[in-house]
């Protein structure tokens, strides 16, 4: 019997071997082939020790299952997405891709990433139950049956200069400045193409922890851990630098710090892209998740777009920004969609829009988030333990329904209130709800009342949670 516990709401990830190990590979290799039935997948890899070995075990059930693969070796998610799509137009892309990546977890976890035509997401909705079903009851393709059909070619692709050139087509190279910009890839997979990127750029780039080494000796690529932000700060205050940069380990997040060294909540960039998008593309929509709002309500109404709520969570974006062709889409948890990227999130083409827009204004990212931040305070997401979440919602809807404007259940509980509003969600794998507050010009308030909310869910037992 094979470990399926490592199947979740969006991918597959969990400890290695106990939980995820060539076994298992194999066997997804041969589930998503007899769900998906694609004639050719992509198949990439982060820099993780065991990225490779498990690689291999899936290639080979998608080759015995008569798949033709296309393995693009080490890279980002996106690079997958890229690639599965045919971002560059010199292709029509693939039936699927296949990323194999634990993101930002331990060096003892693995797991993989699944799209299929068009990079559209495999999630437990569309295809992951079904997989893990089907490696459960056994109900895979009999070998015998699966060997008659001819294997499938196993080919080596290099998308390197069509990505690249694709990233740099997001900004005007001639607008550009001289800035210098420390760069944090946590021994993840992001310094290499940082790397390829800068013959092309004006920056001066002081690199961290920049080699990729699975082994992970500078802590786990996570830069929402605050501790993980220490040497990214220090380095930012040490040589003067105008900004920021730190990603997670397959780089499909990209978290910013201004020149002062202060960590920009992503709320902000979501606000910031949006205006850049806006400014290119007048009355574009924009897509945004409820957890945090009324910033890029503001933007977006203020030049003149068309702001879209969707719930949270990759797959639930990705297929509203092709319901309503979004030009962009953000997430306060730094996922940042591109219409001009099959509507995938990438954690490359943010900071380079964020950096021309430095260059363009003339302003540095301190100026530009630091009014919005006065007007839009945020607590950002804090985590807490609790038996019942759903229990919880209910009780802080009925508490606070006196005086609310309004209410909305579409991820989670919103709460609107003249001055402040709130989002409480319950995580989908553990017993955590996730409290976001903000209010209109006064962090005082936010302040009061982020302590007020969490002060009542301790009395129905919540405990802060780590993470």
């Amino acid at each position: 019997m094979i470990n399926l516990s490592a199947f979740k709401a969006y991918d597959v990830r969990g400890r290695i071997p106990d939980e995820i190990n060539e076994d298992l590979a194999y066997a997804i290799g041969r589930a998503y082939a007899a769900f998906v039935k694609p004639k050719s997948v992509v198949v990439g890899r982060d820099i993780r020790l065991t990225s490779t070995t498990l690689s291999a075990a899936l290639i080979q059930g998608l080759l015995e299952s008569g798949v033709d693969v296309f393995d693009i070796g080490l890279c980002g998610t996106e690079g997958v997405y890229f690639a599965t799509a045919g971002c560059d137009d010199q292709r029509e892309g693939f039936a699927g891709g296949i990323m194999v990546t634990a993101s930002h977890n331990p060096p003892d976890y693995n797991g993989m990433k699944f799209v299929r035509e068009g990079s559209r997401p495999v999630s437990a909705d569309t295809g992951l139950k079904e997989m893990a079903a089907m490696i459960q009851e056994n109900r895979l393709p009999p070998l015998a049956a699966v060997r008659a059909v001819p294997a499938g070619v196993h080919r080596a692709l290099n998308t390197q200069d069509r990505y690249i050139k694709h990233l740099l087509g997001y900004i005007d190279l001639s607008k550009l400045r001289p800035l210098k910009v420390v760069v944090n890839a946590g021994n993840g997979g992001a310094g290499a193409f940082v790397d390829l990127l800068a013959p092309y750029l004006p920056f001066e780039f002081i690199k961290l922890h920049h080699e990729p080494d699975g082994a992970f000796p500078n802590g786990v690529p996570n830069p929402m851990l605050e501790a993980n932000r220490v040497p990214t700060i220090e380095a930012i205050r040490r040589t003067g630098a105008d900004v920021g940069l730190a990603w997670d380990g397959d780089f499909d997040r990209c978290f910013f710090f201004d020149g002062t060294g202060r960590f920009i909540e992503g709320y902000y960039l979501v606000g910031l892209l949006a205006e850049a998008f806006l400014n290119k593309e007048p009355g574009a929509r924009i897509v945004h998740d409820p957890r945090l709002t009324w910033n890029t309500l503001d933007i977006v109404q203020r030049h003149g777009g068309q702001a879209v709520l969707c719930k949270s969570g990759h797959a639930f974006i990705k297929q509203k920004m092709r319901e309503v062709d979004g030009a962009y889409g953000g997430e306060m948890s730094a996922h940042h969609y591109f219409r001009n990227f099959a509507y995938c999130d990438s954690g490359m083409i943010p900071w380079l829009l964020v950096l021309e827009r430095i260059c363009i204004s003339g302003k540095s990212l301190s100026q530009l988030v630091s009014e919005r931040m006065r007007l839009f305070p945020c607590s950002g997401e804090i985590n807490s333990r609790i038996p019942d979440a759903q229990g919880a919602l209910k009780a802080v809807q009925a508490h606070y329904s006196v005086g609310a404007l309004s209410i909305n259940f579409t991820d989670g509980l919103s709460m609107e209130f003249k001055d402040w509003r709130l989002n409480l969600r319950g995580s989908n794998t553990e017993p955590l709800i996730r409290l976001n507050v903000e209010s209109r010009g006064s962090e005082p308030l936010m302040q009061d009342k982020t302590n007020q909310v969490l002060t009542f869910l301790a009395t129905l037992g919540a405990v802060p949670a780590d993470h």
